[in-house]
Protein backbone atom coordinates (compact mmCIF):
# COMPACT_ATOMS: atom_id res chain seq x y z
CA UNK A 1 0.00 0.00 0.00
CA UNK A 2 3.06 2.14 1.06
CA UNK A 3 4.43 1.85 -2.61
CA UNK A 4 1.09 2.78 -4.71
CA UNK A 5 0.98 6.39 -1.92
CA UNK A 6 4.61 6.48 -3.09
CA UNK A 7 3.53 7.46 -7.14
CA UNK A 8 -0.01 9.15 -5.98
CA UNK A 9 2.67 12.05 -4.33
CA UNK A 10 4.87 11.86 -7.51
CA UNK A 11 4.53 15.05 -9.53
CA UNK A 12 4.75 13.42 -12.95
CA UNK A 13 2.84 10.65 -11.96
CA UNK A 14 0.27 13.13 -10.91
CA UNK A 15 0.04 14.96 -13.94
CA UNK A 16 0.18 11.80 -16.38
CA UNK A 17 -3.10 10.88 -14.54
CA UNK A 18 -5.11 14.06 -15.09
CA UNK A 19 -3.82 14.58 -19.06
CA UNK A 20 -4.92 10.88 -19.68
CA UNK A 21 -8.17 11.80 -17.67
CA UNK A 22 -8.47 14.69 -19.06
CA UNK A 23 -7.80 13.61 -23.10
CA UNK A 24 -10.10 10.58 -22.57
CA UNK A 25 -12.99 12.05 -21.21
CA UNK A 26 -13.32 15.98 -20.68
CA UNK A 27 -11.27 17.16 -24.41
CA UNK A 28 -13.24 18.60 -27.06
CA UNK A 29 -11.41 15.26 -29.04
CA UNK A 30 -12.23 12.42 -26.66
CA UNK A 31 -13.04 9.11 -27.39
CA UNK A 32 -16.67 9.66 -27.47
CA UNK A 33 -16.61 12.29 -29.77
CA UNK A 34 -14.04 10.18 -32.25
CA UNK A 35 -16.56 7.79 -32.27
CA UNK A 36 -19.16 9.54 -33.24
CA UNK A 37 -17.10 11.34 -36.27
CA UNK A 38 -15.78 8.14 -37.51
CA UNK A 39 -19.28 6.53 -38.13
CA UNK A 40 -20.62 9.59 -39.46
CA UNK A 41 -17.89 9.28 -41.54
CA UNK A 42 -18.68 5.69 -42.64
CA UNK A 43 -22.03 6.93 -43.21
CA UNK A 44 -21.10 10.06 -45.25
CA UNK A 45 -19.07 7.62 -47.67
CA UNK A 46 -21.92 5.51 -47.72
CA UNK A 47 -23.97 8.38 -48.86
CA UNK A 48 -21.33 9.26 -51.67
CA UNK A 49 -20.94 5.89 -53.13
CA UNK A 50 -24.45 5.65 -53.65
CA UNK A 51 -24.82 9.65 -54.78
CA UNK A 52 -21.61 8.60 -57.44
CA UNK A 53 -23.99 5.39 -59.08
CA UNK A 54 -27.07 7.21 -59.26
CA UNK A 55 -24.98 9.89 -61.30
CA UNK A 56 -23.81 7.42 -63.25
CA UNK A 57 -26.90 5.95 -64.34
CA UNK A 58 -28.16 9.74 -64.36
CA UNK A 59 -25.50 10.13 -67.46
CA UNK A 60 -26.19 6.92 -69.10
CA UNK A 61 -29.56 7.54 -69.53
CA UNK A 62 -28.85 11.09 -70.80
CA UNK A 63 -26.48 10.02 -73.36
CA UNK A 64 -29.03 7.43 -74.68
CA UNK A 65 -31.91 10.53 -74.54
CA UNK A 66 -29.55 12.38 -76.76
CA UNK A 67 -28.97 10.24 -78.93
CA UNK A 68 -32.40 8.99 -80.17
CA UNK A 69 -34.90 11.96 -80.79
CA UNK A 70 -37.99 9.98 -80.17
CA UNK A 71 -36.78 8.63 -76.79
CA UNK A 72 -36.47 11.80 -76.08
CA UNK A 73 -39.77 12.99 -77.11
CA UNK A 74 -41.76 10.60 -75.20
CA UNK A 75 -39.63 11.96 -71.99
CA UNK A 76 -40.69 15.20 -72.52
CA UNK A 77 -43.97 14.64 -72.83
CA UNK A 78 -44.63 11.82 -69.67
CA UNK A 79 -42.23 14.09 -67.16
CA UNK A 80 -42.61 17.60 -68.35
CA UNK A 81 -45.97 16.89 -69.56
CA UNK A 82 -45.09 19.00 -73.19
CA UNK A 83 -47.58 18.86 -76.15
CA UNK A 84 -47.83 19.78 -79.85
CA UNK A 85 -49.46 22.69 -80.93
CA UNK A 86 -51.76 21.47 -82.55
CA UNK A 87 -52.85 18.70 -79.38
CA UNK A 88 -54.67 19.09 -76.49
CA UNK A 89 -53.13 17.74 -72.92
CA UNK A 90 -55.39 15.86 -70.02
CA UNK A 91 -53.97 15.03 -67.15
CA UNK A 92 -55.73 12.16 -64.91
CA UNK A 93 -54.86 12.87 -61.24
CA UNK A 94 -55.18 9.26 -58.97
CA UNK A 95 -56.68 9.92 -55.62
Amino acid sequence: MSKYLRYTKNFYFMFTLFFVIWMVFIDSNDIFTQFKLSSKLKELENQKEFYLEKKEKIKEDREELMSNYELLEKFARERYLMKRKSEDLYVVVEE
